[in-house]
């Protein structure tokens, strides 16, 4: 590997073009690929160390929490927490904000993050991921707040994810391009595997789950009727590929081009994706 470039070098690379930069945001990135790195390691041992199954708890979203998701929560936090580089972080497990221990500095930046996004597919084998979002501390004093975390999406710094799957990937931005890194077990780094990725302007595949079609507006019924109609000037039908992990889903659209939906219904009329953990940084990357 002659020519490898490791996150950190590529992190540190991208700092130079910012005269001002103080190297706190750069090592708040490369700290999140740390963690990643803890996450990757329990999430490969899962079935030989007893770790797969439920907690017999529930999170604040009424979900059913899975040990690998309270690992993750925990490994985000401890990873984090000692920095001076956060004020506060926001996690899909806990109901309010994470304070940093009044033992550690805090810093000038907020952490929100779904540790471990479709955890109930962990049983099987299936891809997961962790998806974060990175913004700067708005309000007065040292420590963060609520009004920290809940700032609009065109207010992130960076936004990006993780993937667990036959590999383990960091895919992120910073409003300068989406790279990817792809982590080498060998040596325990993540090198540089898809810089400057973009979408192929046209795709030929959707991704949702049809068995909620009954429950979806009219609009939403109608349009997926369209993709899946036959039409040789417009390349229809569109394929189905759904795995039900929305890391996974977002990363082979990513990758491959495509559609993702999970739109409102009956059950959930808001929707059910979160905006702050979910929709935010995966919207940044696109």
């Amino acid at each position: 590997m002659p020519h490898a470039i490791t996150i950190e070098r590529h992190i540190l690379e991208n700092q130079r073009a910012y005269p001002g930069a103080t190297g706190d945001f750069s090592a708040l990135l490369y700290d999140i690929a740390f963690a990643a790195k803890i996450i990757s390691s329990s999430v490969n041992k899962a079935g030989l160390v007893d770790i797969l199954g439920l907690t017999g708890d529930e999170n604040v979203q009424g979900e059913k929490v899975q040990m690998l998701d309270e690992i993750a929560n925990d490994t985000m936090f401890k990873a984090l927490e000692h920095t001076g580089r956060l004020c506060c972080m926001a996690s899909e497990e806990n109901e309010g904000i994470i304070d940093i221990p009044e033992r550690f500095k805090c810093g000038k930046y907020v952490l929100a993050f779904d540790p471990l996004d479709g955890s109930s597919n962990i049983d099987a084998n299936v891809s997961i991921g962790t998806i974060f979002s990175i913004f700067h501390k708005v309000t007065k004093g040292e420590r963060g707040t609520l009004e920290d975390c809940l700032q609009q999406g065109k207010k992130q710094v960076a936004g990006g994810y993780i993937i667990y799957g036959s590999s383990t990937m960091m895919v992120y931005t910073a409003g300068n391009g989406v790279h990817g890194f792809t982590l080498d077990p060998s040596i325990g780094e993540f090198l540089l595997s898809h810089p400057n990725l973009t979408i192929p302007k046209r795709g030929q595949t959707y991704s949702c789950n049809e068995g909620n079609y009954s429950k979806w507006e009219p609009g939403i019924q109608k349009y997926i009727d369209y993709i899946k109609t036959p039409d040789t000037a417009s390349g229809r039908p569109y394929k189905s590929r759904y795995i039900g992990s929305l890391v996974s889903d977002f990363h082979r659209n990513l990758l491959y081009g495509g559609i993702f939906l999970y739109p409102a219904d009956k059950s959930n009329p808001k929707g059910k994706l979160r905006l702050l953990y979910e929709a935010n940084p995966l919207a940044f990357i696109v």
